[in-house]
């Protein structure tokens, strides 16, 4: 009897393109959230049965962290290159909070931020554990863009910068919500102009008499 070869992959080979279901999940848990969206949603969307699901990504929550990390390779750049590319910290917020009004309200795209969005309700707290982390790595992002512009004197001495990240990662959450519920463009532009004008200002120089 000849000997089996225990290298060779065993059952057939996968007959779709991982990437592309990967894809159409990550839509599905940033529209639904996490636990909104069940293995039927997901398997239907990705075109695959419940099988080649477990059998590619593990389960459900190996799935989501997966999609999770996807959005972040679309997502993350960009925001990490506002940051370092603003000439001043506070152009860097508001092209943050302009831009994330834009992208929210996309035509053909769910609305809102999948890290946000895909939280909402949901009682897997390992799943909540691992967005919350995620949300705190962009708050400590955008913490040190504020502390290099008070360094650079752009900010009044003594500002609270942890304070302030908490302030517009607030307001950004907020924006990501109302976009969820439908808010146009133009309101969530219309936010983010008005959260602009809490930036803090310096206080004005006296004259000398």
């Amino acid at each position: 009897m000849d000997k089996v070869n225990s290298d060779k992959p065993r059952g057939r080979p996968r007959s779709f393109d991982r990437d592309k279901a990967l894809e159409r999940a990550m839509q599905v848990f940033w529209k639904q959230g996490y636990e909104a969206t069940s293995i039927q949603d997901l398997t239907r969307a990705m075109g695959i049965n419940p099988p080649s699901l477990y059998a590619a990504f593990g389960d459900k929550e190996r799935l989501f962290m997966e999609a999770v990390g996807r959005y972040e390779r679309e997502c993350g750049p960009a925001v990490a290159c506002i940051l370092d590319e603003a000439p001043t910290a506070r152009a860097a917020v508001e092209r943050l909070l302009t831009e994330s009004a834009s992208q929210m309200a996309r035509s053909g795209e769910p609305r809102g931020c999948m890290l946000i969005n895909a939280a909402t309700n949901c009682s897997a707290a390992s799943v909540q554990d691992a967005l919350a982390g995620r949300r705190e790595d962009q708050k400590a992002a955008l913490k040190a863009r504020l502390d290099r512009g008070l360094r650079e004197g752009e900010l009044p001495r003594g500002t609270d910068t942890g304070a302030l990240a908490d302030f517009y990662t607030m307001v950004l959450q907020g924006m990501s919500i109302r976009a969820r519920d439908g808010a146009t463009r133009k309101s969530l532009a219309a936010a983010a102009e008005t959260a602009m004008r809490a930036w803090p200002q310096s206080a004005p120089k006296r004259r000398r008499t």
